[in-house]
């Protein structure tokens, strides 16, 4: 089995040195296995959460917090 190519998820650029590799974690696919995340060492501590992702998550915390008040 063969590795694919990894690339920065900071600035998609591609490891030159392995060990420079920082595996971040796996994002799920909605159709299949999904892929894992890498940053060179550098930008390791730049990568933050899925703006998005962490809206979403808000607004469910806020409603479930007025609904529990209620």
């Amino acid at each position: 089995m063969t590795t694919g190519l990894h690339f920065c998820c900071y600035c998609d650029e591609e490891f030159n040195d392995p060990d420079d590799a920082v595996y971040l974690g796996h994002e799920l696919g909605n159709s299949g296995p999904g892929w894992d995340i890498w940053a060179h060492r550098a930008h390791a501590e730049l990568v933050g959460p899925d703006p998005v992702a962490t809206a979403i998550l808000a607004r469910v915390l806020i409603t479930r917090a007025l609904q529990a008040e209620e």
